[in-house]
């Protein structure tokens, strides 16, 4: 067995980086760390922290292929993060034009979720705790 620690962080391709960047720092809330541009890789790289754990790296690069993305497609199913109500997280993303799947129920736990997609379709879920 891997004496794992925690999960270090999730990497993130933007095909759009101004864009992807505007939604996970404004939109989201996440604090940006270190933002670097790779002239070699023609490559963009945000690192971003949901209050001081860093979480995600932001990366654009040229021409990138999309990629299916529903959660139930094989590979990673969703990212997920907490939220204490979970209406007024829908109402927070409507203002910004996001909209958000009906409100569903947790069979096993009784709380409350939903989905987004980010810029690129990528599924979101915030799941009130």
């Amino acid at each position: 067995m891997v004496p794992l620690l925690h999960v270090h962080h999730i990497a993130i391709i933007g095909s759009d980086y101004g864009r992807s960047k505007h939604f996970y720092t404004e939109v989201l809330g996440l604090r940006v760390l270190r933002e670097v541009y790779r002239a070699e890789r023609e490559s963009w790289k945000l690192d971003l922290a949901l209050g001081s754990q860093y979480i995600i790296e932001l990366f654009s690069f040229p021409e990138t292929p999309a990629r299916l993305s529903h959660p139930e497609a094989a590979g990673l199913r969703h990212l997920a993060f907490a939220v204490a109500d979970i209406e007024a997280t829908v109402q927070h993303l409507a203002s910004h034009g996001v909209v958000a799947e009906p409100v569903r129920i947790d069979e096993f736990t009784g709380r409350r979720f939903t989905f987004i997609q980010d810029p690129d379709g990528l599924p979101l879920e915030f799941y009130e705790t």
